[in-house]
């Protein structure tokens, strides 16, 4: 068993679009930007985010509602250094709600969501001196 993909359940699939390809600067697998799915993947790894249009699930299962409430994902990117990572996203019209700041002694964090409210951590994981 191989894990392909998390896949994000969006109403608003273009502004979801363009924040995974323009602000976090994932790329896209087909270019399909009104959807109804598009996969992105970093630029190392084989881990990839995936949009899904929730009305189009909807009708495939007959109960999903027009939107969810509360926080109920959390994609995680790790990245070799946050402040320019974080730099880079808000440069590019990403607001970070959180960070970076300590998360543990051995990560740092910085928190932003998507358009849909998914939250998006973004790690860097640090080396202990001994």
């Amino acid at each position: 068993m191989e894990l392909a993909q998390v896949r994000l359940l969006v109403s608003d699939f273009a502004a979801c679009y363009r924040f995974y390809a323009e602000v976090l600067d994932l790329k896209p697998q087909s270019g399909a930007t009104e959807g109804p799915y598009e996969k992105f993947s970093p630029i190392t790894g084989s881990a990839g985010i995936a949009l899904q249009d929730r009305a189009m699930m909807a009708e495939v299962l007959g109960e999903l509602g027009d939107s969810a409430t509360g926080h109920r994902s959390l994609v995680v990117l790790r990245v070799d250094d946050l402040d320019t990572y974080c730099a880079a996203v808000t440069a590019r019209g990403g607001t970070l709600i959180h960070g970076p700041a300590p998360m543990t002694e051995r990560m740092r964090v910085a928190h932003l969501k998507d358009p849909e409210g998914n939250l998006v951590e973004l790690q860097e994981w640090l080396l202990l001196l001994s």
